[in-house]
Parts: C-alpha cells; sequence; structure tokens
C-alpha cells in the first residue's frame, strides 16, 4: 500500500489492488460498501474507513465471514475469469489454504478451455520446472507458460503497460516487435518520466465495457 501511494504521485494510472488476507493499511465502511486508507473519511458517509481482520495462513479460512474480505476475493475471481495472461511471483502456491486454490481454480476454470492464455512464473534461482508444473497445472495449457529466475527478462518487464498487446502482435499477428524494457537502475523519478511515454495513448484510450 505504501507502494501504491508513493507511485501515485506520477500522475499514472495504477492496477487495482485485492487483498485477500486484508491490510493493517486498508479499512472499509461496511454501510456504504466503500474501502479506504484506515482513519480517511468515507467517500459517501464520511464516517472513518475502519480496519479490517487479517487472515492468517491456517489450513481453513472462512472468506465470507466479512464483507470486505469476501469482496476482494470476488474481483479475484473476475480479474482471473477475464484475464488473458497472468504472473506469477514464487512458484509454490499456497499449499496451505485450499479455499484460496478452489476459488482460483474455479475462476480461471478448466486449462484446456484457455487455450491462448499465457502463465508466467518469476522463481527463485534454481527452482525446478517439474514442480512448478506440480504447483499450478490446473493454470497451464500445454506449453504456453514462461519462467524466469529474473524478472527484467519476463514480459511483462519488457512491454510494460503493453504487455497483452505486445504479445499478441508478436506471437498471433506476427507483427515482429521489439523490446521496450524497464530501465534497470534509474530511481523513482526518473521512473516516473520514462513511463510517461505511455500516458498519452492511455488517456485517449477509450473506456473498458
Amino acid at each position: 500500500m505504501q507502494a501504491y501511494l508513493r507511485n501515485s504521485r506520477a500522475g499514472l494510472s495504477l492496477p487495482k489492488l485485492v487483498f485477500l488476507h486484508g491490510n493493517v493499511s486498508v479499512g472499509c465502511c461496511e454501510m456504504d460498501k466503500t474501502e479506504g486508507l484506515v482513519g480517511k473519511p468515507c467517500k459517501k458517509c464520511n464516517q472513518p474507513y475502519k480496519t479490517v481482520p487479517l487472515l492468517y495462513p491456517i489450513l481453513k479460512k472462512n472468506y465470507a465471514a466479512n464483507l470486505f474480505i469476501s469482496e476482494q476475493w470476488l474481483l479475484l475471481k473476475r480479474s482471473f475469469k477475464n484475464a488473458f495472461m497472468i504472473t506469477i511471483f514464487g512458484y509454490s502456491g499456497p499449499k496451505a489454504d485450499q479455499e484460496a486454490i478452489a476459488a482460483m481454480k474455479d475462476a480461471w476454470g478448466i486449462s484446456g478451455q484457455r487455450s491462448m492464455e499465457q502463465t508466467a512464473f518469476i522463481i527463485r534461482p534454481g527452482q525446478k520446472e517439474d514442480e512448478i508444473h506440480q504447483a499450478w497445472d490446473a493454470f497451464i495449457h500445454s506449453h504456453h507458460y514462461e519462467i524466469y529466475e529474473d524478472f527484467y527478462d519476463s514480459w511483462i518487464a519488457k512491454h510494460p503497460r503493453r504487455t497483452g498487446e505486445a504479445y499478441i502482435n508478436q506471437y498471433l499477428d506476427a507483427q515482429f516487435i521489439e523490446d521496450n524494457p524497464i530501465p534497470k537502475e534509474e530511481d523513482f523519478q526518473n521512473l516516473w518520466k520514462w513511463f510517461e511515454q505511455f500516458k498519452d495513448a492511455e488517456t485517449r484510450m477509450p473506456p473498458r465495457a
């Protein structure tokens, strides 16, 4: 959340965050079904946002017991259902959380029906490919996956903010393109300036249906 707030100064559109197990900085207003920083006023009733429960890594969790947590899971499921590409940091998966695994599998659907989707994994050096398959087989269709030991080698780092568009151009439409990688050694201020190259196109894009 702190990183999100720091980067909001750049004037770029930022991704939607979901907190599947709660967050100490994020609260909710159950009456108006809104969320925001703990202690800040609700956008509708002006009452301060209240803290939400934290779910710890135990075998059985009750995601539906709290309005905020259940809404976060609904957002995740909707995003998985509509996703063309997903990138997973870490290979093992939530082994102790069977409810989380079931929810993600249900939203993703049968891998054979996601024949064009692409899954990427960013792992620690030395992790084995068969371990990734064992943990995430439900999200992999055939050869439609990639494994990276370095984030900067990944497709999302080589084509930031245009990841899916670049992939479709390259591999489906055969419009071969050059990489546009994120600079490795820049500070935040220079990175924000670098990302400004995308702002004009993004502000002119029609809203999503």
